[in-house]
Order: structure tokens, then sequence, then C-alpha cells
């Protein structure tokens, strides 16, 4: 009964032990960096070498790797145009799709890795003076996920301006 006893007592106290060095917690790690945690995409700004189309239905695609079927279908695309001649309260920088100079501006995406901006003009859109832009906000995004802290839904996107989504993003003008 004695060599029972003993046994029954050493394994618990083996047991506390090992539960009771469980329960320790190690120093806490340096802080990691805050922000966020996937990169947004943007583009320069470039100028169409030509428009294809015709009277009142003008484009011209660009390729944009970047705007891959994840980010497209999950995320945020968001358009800009800086149009010669134009004058858009104090900034020339419009977000698409716009009504400036006379004609209607947009953006698509006809397929991944790749858009196009498109104009309504009667004649053929300049090719110099006129610049495009785009920035990618994927969907892994906390600002894009419900409930996380500093979330933006697309229509809050949407309605910032162009200076306000380059400092959400730290995006160089």
């Amino acid at each position: 009964m004695k060599t029972g006893f003993r046994t029954l007592f050493l394994f618990a106290a083996i047991s506390a032990l090992v539960f009771a060095g469980c329960n320790k917690e190690g120093p806490q790690g340096p802080q990691g960096p805050a922000g966020q945690n996937a990169t947004v995409y943007y583009s320069e700004w470039f100028s169409p070498t030509a428009w294809a189309g015709s009277t009142g239905d003008w484009y011209f695609a660009a390729t944009a790797p970047d705007l891959t079927q994840g980010i497209v279908e999950n995320g945020v695309v968001l358009a800009y145009a800086w149009l010669a001649g134009d004058n858009y309260g104090g900034s020339s920088v419009r977000p698409l799709p716009a009504y400036a100079v006379g004609a209607n501006w947009s953006f698509l995406i006809h397929q991944y890795g790749s858009i196009e901006f498109t104009s309504d003009m009667l004649a053929a859109p300049a090719t110099s003076g006129n610049k495009f832009r785009f920035i990618a906000i994927p969907g892994t995004i906390p600002a894009l996920k419900s409930g996380a802290p500093g979330y933006r839904s697309e229509q809050e996107l949407k309605s910032m301006s162009y200076k306000e989504i380059c400092r959400l993003y730290n995006i160089p003008e």
C-alpha cells in the first residue's frame, strides 16, 4: 500500500510541475510594425500613345500586371485622370468616372492585368497633356475588412479625394 501511495504522490507531484510549467508565459517580444499588412498597388501617371475607337467611343488600354483576379474581384480599384485644360475645385486630379472638358471619362478592367480608360468625346482626346493613374487596394487590407479598426467601405474609399487616398495608403502623388 505504501508503494502505491508513493507512486500516486510522485505522479501528482510531477503532474503539478508539468502543468505549472505550461502556464508560464515568456517575455513579451518587440511590438510589430503598425499599419497595413498587404501592399497597395499604384501605377505611375501615364499618357496614352494613341486612342482607339470612334466618335463618342474612345479608349486606350494599358498593361497593369497588379490588377490580378484576386484584387479585381475582392479589392477596390480606383482610377484618376489629370486632364489638360481642366480646373476642378483647385485640383486637376479627378476620380473616375467623371464629366470634364465636355466629355465623360471612365475606366474598366476588360481583362485581368490590363485597364482601359474611356471617353465619349466627339473627336479623339489628346494624347499629350492628359494623364491617367490607378490605385489597387487588395481585399486583404485591414481597412477593407468589415469590423476591422479603420474599416472603410468601397463606397467610402470612392468618395475620398485623391489626396486623402494617397495619404491613407502612403502613396506618392
